[in-house]
């Protein structure tokens, strides 16, 4: 399986949510999803961007042998869909719920553009949101062609260290609490599990790393 991964450092909901712009609030409704269900699928009409409230959603395609390509995994607070934004006609992806309690902010492609006109920061942050996620994307891509799988893997751990770690003030250690099964994981850095398990198993002999479902302790730096 082929796949990417990208994080975004900062919770999108809080800044572009209608309900936190008082003219848009009262027409503004949520959507519930239980895990399976789609969102949207590939050549859907893209007239909505999404903002995640709770839960998670799986980002992906099909490839011409119909292989499921996951591009992202994201939870609360993230954003998809923004392609819409910059003049997607037709959805070239598919949005899937993975979570029994999954709650959706559907933003049309028409009150976007009029808060953006009309908010000169709020634009300014969706802009820099959408070029730093095609700058990951492309590294990415980079990495999944040139890099082995246990590169992969002590990259991806890296870029949790940075987005989801912090130092223990007792042990030093750098702990990462994160939203990722080991399903998750295995998808993103375009393995199966069973390898997964073993590589992880790897890093616990050689005391690089503590791993259990919510956190993952790191005993020493992954450069």
């Amino acid at each position: 399986m082929n796949s990417l991964w990208f994080f975004e450092d900062t919770n999108l909901f809080k800044v572009l949510c209608p309900h936190k712009f008082k003219a848009y609030k009262k027409d503004h409704d949520f959507d519930a999803y239980k895990k399976k269900d789609y969102i949207y699928f590939t050549e859907d009409s893209a007239n909505k961007v999404y903002l995640i409230e709770k839960g998670k959603v799986k980002v992906g395609y099909y490839s011409e042998d119909g292989k499921e390509v996951v591009k992202a995994i994201l939870s609360k607070g993230q954003l998809f869909g923004e392609k819409a934004i910059l003049g997607e006609l037709k959805r070239d992806e598919f949005a899937q719920s993975i979570d029994n309690s999954t709650s959706i902010c559907p933003i049309s492609v028409d009150t976007m553009h009029d808060l953006m006109r009309d908010n000169q920061t709020f634009s300014f942050k969706v802009y820099k949101f959408i070029g730093f996620k095609f700058k990951k994307l492309e590294r990415r891509l980079q990495l999944l062609m040139f890099k082995d799988t246990k590169t992969r893997l002590l990259d991806f751990l890296d870029e949790l260290c940075a987005d989801y770690g912090y130092d223990c003030p007792k042990t030093g250690d750098h702990v990462i609490k994160h939203p990722y099964t080991q399903k998750d994981i295995a998808s993103l850095i375009g393995t199966s599990r069973p390898t997964l398990n073993i590589l992880i198993n790897e890093l616990k002999e050689a005391k690089i790393l503590d791993f259990n479902r919510n956190e993952i302790r790191m005993y020493k730096r992954i450069a």
